[in-house]
């Protein structure tokens, strides 16, 4: 593996963390009881994750914001729509 500085791993990962974003919202019928019980997380769980990394560099971040950001709307409106 070339050996990157740090600013190319960066954005290496935040393009892969914005294409599972847009990869999750083009399978909305995929569940997050299915995402969880195959891979040991869900959408919830990369909203907890976004908000600590918020926190982490200082940055408070409500839940439900982060949720919006890792679900594309506000969850609400995406559990009525799509969650069986």
């Amino acid at each position: 593996m070339p050996d990157l500085t740090p600013e190319q791993q960066l954005r290496y990962e935040a393009a892969a963390f914005r294409r599972l974003l847009a990869h999750l919202d083009e399978h909305k019928d995929v569940q997050n009881i299915d995402l969880m019980n195959l891979a040991g997380f869900c959408r919830n769980c990369l909203a907890k994750w976004y908000r600590a990394a918020a926190e982490a560099d200082g940055v408070a971040l409500d839940y439900e914001t982060a949720r919006e950001r890792v679900y594309g709307m506000p969850y609400e409106t995406w559990k009525a729509q799509y969650q069986r």
